[in-house]
């Protein structure tokens, strides 16, 4: 089932990176805040001396896929106690070319586990990384 791309009804906020060189240059946002040398990891023949881009887009789905958690929860009324989201991005061949595939695991001690899986499901609806992602990469939910 193929789905047309969603239009934004309202433009909240858009971040601006350039990247130079590829994998083995450097990355930068146009306020600074964000500059930093990237290079390949040593798994795929790098000297792994910087970051890859499989680990910016692991921080920003953690991060994003966090926030979205603590959207839903506090739209439940939900008081969560500590949370922390770690995304392992895989890169991988995919005939030619090549794919990712990203695993979610929360950890939300305070709650109990029913409660903790029903907040990472709603979570994972309404996150826009899950979104732009859904259907395209395999994306596997966990709770610790």
């Amino acid at each position: 089932m193929s789905q047309s791309p969603v239009a934004l009804e309202k433009r909240l906020y858009t971040a601006v990176a350039t990247a130079t060189a590829g994998r083995e240059g450097r990355a930068k946002t146009d306020d600074g805040l964000l500059d930093v040398a990237l290079a390949p990891p040593r798994a795929l023949g790098g000297n792994g001396n910087g970051t890859n881009p499989e680990q910016l887009f692991a921080a920003g789905y953690a991060a994003c896929f966090g926030s979205a958690l603590g959207h839903v929860a506090r739209a439940k009324k939900i008081t969560t106690g500590p949370v922390s989201i770690t995304a392992h991005v895989t890169i991988g061949s995919v005939g030619q070319g090549f794919g990712l595939a990203v695993e979610l695991t929360a950890s939300i001690p305070e709650l109990p586990r029913d409660q903790a899986e029903a907040l990472l499901h709603a979570a994972h609806q309404v996150c826009p990384y899950s979104n732009a992602t859904r259907g395209n990469i395999a994306v596997d939910l966990r709770l610790a």
